[in-house]
């Protein structure tokens, strides 16, 4: 069996900063085809769908569609804040490599 995606602390708490529940909103985190390497991460606010898996915590939600579950088994979804931007990053162990940017990946 799979492990579901984890979600960091600092996600929930950067969801909570932005106001994502407020607005009935969950950071929604897909994989489609495309981008440099293969697949590419789609993350975006979105309201939650009957078929997601809802990953919840300090009052906040994350999604992931039944499609992109496989993709994203046993994957970290984490917050980052550096000198150059911040952004929600995934560290996906399924991912045999990736862009410079972390948007892109194979497997």
């Amino acid at each position: 069996m799979n492990l579901p995606p984890k979600v960091t602390p600092r996600a929930f708490a950067r969801l909570a900063e932005i106001g994502a529940d407020q607005q009935g909103s969950a950071l929604r985190i897909a994989v489609e085809g495309g981008g440099c390497s293969g697949f590419q991460y789609d993350i975006k606010l979105d309201k939650p769908a009957e078929d997601d898996l809802v990953l919840e915590g300090q009052g906040q939600k994350v999604v992931v569609d039944s499609t992109s579950l496989p993709f994203l088994a046993g994957a970290t979804i984490d917050f980052s804040e550096e000198l150059i931007g911040a952004r929600f990053v995934i560290e996906n162990p399924n991912a045999s490599s990736s862009c410079g940017c972390g948007v892109s990946f194979s497997m």
